[in-house]
């Protein structure tokens, strides 16, 4: 073995987005491409031609299409660099909370995670790259911008002429003088888990013949979800369904909303519906929770886990506070005013829970795209929400239905949807905004669509721990009854851009509370159109996807 140096040119737009770097298969198999990547984050992590030495790496990833390939790379990039140990997921998978755990438990000096999480996958799908610092959560945004700007003036990179390694068997190996240690991609996510829930009570509750349909979606949670639910608590052997990780998720998209989970939808739908229903997608660390009959919105998943979360032993000393996306609703706002505890805004992506967890002032958060977490590690956990829900139904002896129902009881309902517009070409995209943008200054006072506006602004952030400020994260137009239209573009995707509309209307009636979504939230439909000019500038006329 010997290292090489390899002379390389910048490839443009090797920008982390919300969640690392994302681009169609495709470009991820272009020469040089990972691996100008793997440099620069490299060269930020220990300087230009500085060494790891002493130093662990934590690898793995959700097990798409490329996933044992990209592995092959950084593992001899790695050795290159001097890393003493790699801790590498058996087959090269680990899921992304599991990464996290294994970054904390073992003193991992960070972590790379290949996915792009709910994405779809296979060879003409979306690979993706990021880096989790020592805390096990996502490098924050100074450190992306840096790998960013190495990335564009790169010249070269260096790489051992090792031969593939076998990563499949658990045990060490050797490359250069790195030693590579292939891990059971379960076993540390799960002792954290088993530490914080009453396992005791969830086993009971499967004997009372309590059920439960987990769809994995073919992806890396369905081991995890099967060793526990159905190993350690009990469940009926296929609870877990579609368990087996595939490079191509099945043909699916493996995103758990009603949009793409729909073969979940129906089956707790179905007069026959089990008691509950979850899901978890690509790299498991989102989730969807149902109840027979009955979808929870991600807010008020948020909401109820704040508002029972000292009934679960690892959260019963209560609460530091709460954190939540600020396009998430206000549910659990209202949920932590009434227990006296803080409840931060943050910008859209888990990154901007991080110092928060680590400064001691958060213990749960959560974002509307399906994730819900807490301080035990430092992403969303896809499965972590599904063991907090079926704690507490054992616990209360309420069903989801009646659990989300208590929180809308006591503070009214939150009623919230999500449009998506796809594929928009990005020069159309950034005109939207740029032309809202421009207008905001002159909505505060003024009535549209019939809708009396308060306030408007574009979000900006900054954070109470380190100081740093985070500008342009979301346009806010807020009305007198404090109801609210949100527009940004999301960084997750991998083609043109998506232009997220968020709508959120309190509802304290209850009488007035199951009155369907869409239909109560038609008078901000019609003030997003008619402050947006949506259809003027994306030429679309109704949203790609409502959730």
């Amino acid at each position: 073995m010997s290292l090489l140096t390899v002379t390389t040119s910048p490839f443009a737009g090797q920008l982390p987005g919300t969640s690392g770097l994302r681009k169609k298969v495709t470009v991820f198999q272009q020469p040089h491409y990972l691996e100008n990547f793997v440099q620069a984050l490299f060269d930020v992590l220990h300087g230009e031609g500085g060494r790891a030495s002493g130093q662990t790496l934590v690898l793995g990833g959700d097990g798409r299409f490329h996933n044992r390939a990209a592995v092959q790379t950084i593992l001899k990039m790695a050795a290159a660099r001097g890393y003493a140990r790699v801790l590498l997921g058996q087959g090269g998978i680990l899921s992304t909370p599991a990464a996290s755990a294994v970054i904390r438990r073992h003193g991992g000096g960070g972590g790379i995670i290949l996915s792009a999480s709910h994405n779809p996958g296979g060879p003409d799908g979306d690979f993706g790259i990021k880096y989790n610092g020592h805390n096990g959560g996502p490098a924050p945004e100074k450190f992306t911008q840096a790998v960013y700007e190495r990335t564009q003036v790169l010249n070269c990179y260096q790489i051992s002429d090792a031969a593939d390694m076998g990563i499949d068997t658990l045990g060490a190996q050797q490359m250069e003088d790195t030693t590579v240690e292939v891990i059971d991609p379960v076993a540390d996510h799960a002792a954290v888990l088993r530490g914080l829930f009453d396992f005791n009570a969830i086993r009971a509750l499967f004997q009372r013949g309590f059920r439960l349909r987990y769809d994995a979606m073919w992806a890396v949670g369905g081991p995890c979800a099967k060793a526990i639910i159905e190993g350690e608590l009990g469940a009926p052997a296929g609870t877990v369904v579609h368990a087996e990780p595939l490079e191509d998720f099945g043909g699916l998209h493996p995103d758990p909303n009603p949009a793409y989970a729909d073969d979940l939808v129906a089956h707790l739908m179905a007069p026959d519906a089990p008691d509950m229903g979850a899901a978890s997608d690509g790299d498991a660390d989102r989730n969807m929770i149902l109840g027979r009959g009955f979808l929870v919105s991600p807010s008020d998943s948020l909401a109820v886990l704040t508002a029972h979360a000292a009934k679960v032993p690892g959260y019963a000393q209560g609460l530091k506070g709460v954190a939540r996306s600020m396009p998430t609703s206000t549910a659990v706002d209202r949920v932590a005013k009434a227990m006296g505890i803080a409840c931060y805004e943050t910008p859209t992506g888990w990154k901007f829970f991080g110092n928060l967890l680590d400064a001691g002032q958060v213990t749960l958060c959560g974002e509307e795209s399906y994730g819900t977490g807490s301080d035990h590690v430092r992403e969303k956990d896809g499965l972590w929400a599904v063991l907090f829900w079926l704690n507490l139904v054992a616990v209360t002896g309420q069903s989801v239905e009646d659990l989300v129902r208590g929180v809308w009881n006591a503070h009214g309902r939150c009623v919230y949807s999500r449009h998506d517009y796809d594929g928009i070409a990005t020069e159309k995209a950034n005109a939207l905004m740029a032309d809202l943008r421009a207008r905001l200054s002159s909505l505060g006072g003024t009535t549209v669509a019939g809708q009396q506006i308060a306030w408007a602004d574009d979000f900006a952030y900054t954070d109470p721990v380190d100081g740093s400020v985070s500008q342009k994260q979301g346009v806010r137009v807020v009305l007198e009854d404090s109801s609210r239209v949100v527009f940004r573009l999301s960084g997750t995707g991998t083609e043109g851009a998506t232009l997220r509309v968020y709508l959120e209307r309190h509802e304290p009636d209850a009488s007035r509370q199951d009155i369907p979504a869409q239909e109560a939230l038609a008078p901000l439909i019609a003030l997003a159109e008619a402050v947006a000019h949506i259809r003027q500038h994306t030429g679309m006329d109704a949203p790609t996807v409502m959730t």
